[in-house]
């Protein structure tokens, strides 16, 4: 199987072009892809 993360980006969502209600700031997107670090380390896998 494959696992994996899509997310979209960007620095003022809330006046993007397209996909701003979709989107996260680069504030969030740190955060998330911190847990999703501890996700990976806690069940012995690598984010790449």
């Amino acid at each position: 199987g494959a696992d994996g993360l899509m997310l979209e980006v960007h620095a003022q969502p809330e006046v993007a072009f397209s996909d701003g209600a979709q989107s996260i700031n680069p504030d969030e997107f740190n955060r998330v892809l911190e847990r999703a670090r501890k996700v990976a380390a806690a069940v012995g896998r690598q984010l790449i």
